[in-house]
């Protein structure tokens, strides 16, 4: 078995996992991924009640709320009481907490991944990250610059059902700025990117500055939301673009 260490969440992190956090309700059923941000998230989660787990990949994180009897899964509409996936990736303590544990259950990701079984749980959490996200709200999660950096799993499919979930919230998570300093936060993406979520299904962006709330918001709002939590360096700028652009 591949042994993938967890990476620790800096406060980048910690400060984009506070936001979500505080919005997610108990007893709700939570989805995320594996790295820093995903673990920053489910550490804040660990004085919640009664939450579920249905997410396509199960990461370290996971036996930390389950043993803490945060995740119970009682409030689940599906597979109540069961922890659900679609695959695992971490180190040997995930694998040997999931080692013949009938808590655990994995499913083909056609039915773990589909926005029509997703929908069914209420209160349903999505929580995905991505690369840049235009003024528009469109996420490109798959490509730099053009060049592809990986797939797209199934950000869309949880985004998608989150929608329909009653009390359902979907969060596209990233930090304000690369690696190298340029904002995430654009007017439009790049060239070649591809759009992994549309403008139509992404309800939050969050960055360590904030949450944008995108959700059926105009074209002008969702511009001066997301402009509101790029990194403050780049909001004059931004806003002059998004000006001579008409978005605002």
């Amino acid at each position: 078995m591949v042994d993938v260490p967890q990476r620790e969440p800096g406060e980048l992190d910690n400060a984009i996992a506070s936001y979500i956090a505080e919005r997610v309700p108990n007893g709700a059923t939570i989805q995320t991924g594996i790295g820093a941000i995903p673990n920053a998230i489910m550490a804040a989660l660990l004085n919640h009640r009664d939450l579920g787990i249905h997410t396509e990949l199960l990461s370290d994180g996971i036996v930390d709320l389950i043993e803490a009897g945060v995740v119970n899964g009682i409030k689940k509409d599906l597979n109540r009481t069961k922890t659900v996936g679609t695959f695992a990736l971490g180190t040997r303590r995930l694998y040997d907490f999931l080692h013949e544990n009938t808590a655990i259950e994995l499913w083909p990701v056609r039915y773990v991944n589909d926005p029509r079984q997703i929908s069914r749980e209420r209160d349903f959490v999505s929580v995905n990250a991505t690369l840049s996200v235009d003024f528009l709200g469109q996420c490109a999660s798959e490509t730099i610059n053009g060049q592809y950096f990986s797939s797209s799993g199934g950000q869309n499919d949880f985004a998608r059902g989150a929608a329909y979930s009653k009390g359902g919230q979907s969060f596209i998570v990233l930090h304000s700025t690369t690696s190298s300093g340029a904002s995430r936060i654009v007017p439009q993406l790049a060239p070649g990117d591809a759009v992994s979520t549309h403008k139509n299904t992404v309800d939050m962006v969050v960055t360590e500055f904030g949450v944008a709330e995108l959700r059926g918001r105009t074209i002008r709002e969702r511009t001066s939301s997301l402009i509101n939590v790029a990194h403050p360096k780049f909001r004059d700028e931004l806003t002059r673009i998004a000006r001579d652009m008409h978005f605002l």
